[in-house]
């Protein structure tokens, strides 16, 4: 069964690795196999990584989208959340639930996941102010 997309004037994603943009008008694209596929929405720039929990949600999306350096990213992963960990001990629950999903190999489910952790910190460094 095919996965059915609805994309807006120049909305961009990806799609297996491969960023599409759409350059018209509103278009449909039907994905009949299983890849990775990111929207716009979702997708994190590097130049957007200004926090540590943002970090963590980047490496987890190049988990995603780039499978053959996975191991590279699960180390970088591994060292970034032990850091927020020893920060803000609080963070533990979030952690946790993205190691375990990272483990099963289920990067879509951890970049969920990583939203939550973003938000979270968002409102510690609101509080901390």
């Amino acid at each position: 069964m095919s996965l059915k997309i609805t994309l807006k004037s120049n909305e961009r994603l990806i799609v297996g690795g491969a960023v599409v943009k759409n350059g018209g008008k509103g278009t449909v694209l039907f994905i009949e196999n299983t890849v990775p596929i990111l929207r716009e929405k979702d997708i994190l720039g590097e130049k957007d990584i200004d926090t540590p929990c943002k970090r963590v949600y980047f490496t987890i999306q190049l988990m995603y989208i780039d499978e053959p350096n996975v191991p590279n990213y699960v180390k970088a992963y591994s060292e970034q959340a032990a850091e927020i960990l020893k920060a803000a001990p609080s963070t533990r629950t979030y952690i946790e639930q993205l190691n375990e999903r990272i483990e099963a190999g289920n990067y879509y489910q951890a970049l969920k996941l990583a939203k939550n952790l973003i938000e979270y910190e968002e409102e510690l460094l609101k509080n901390a102010n």
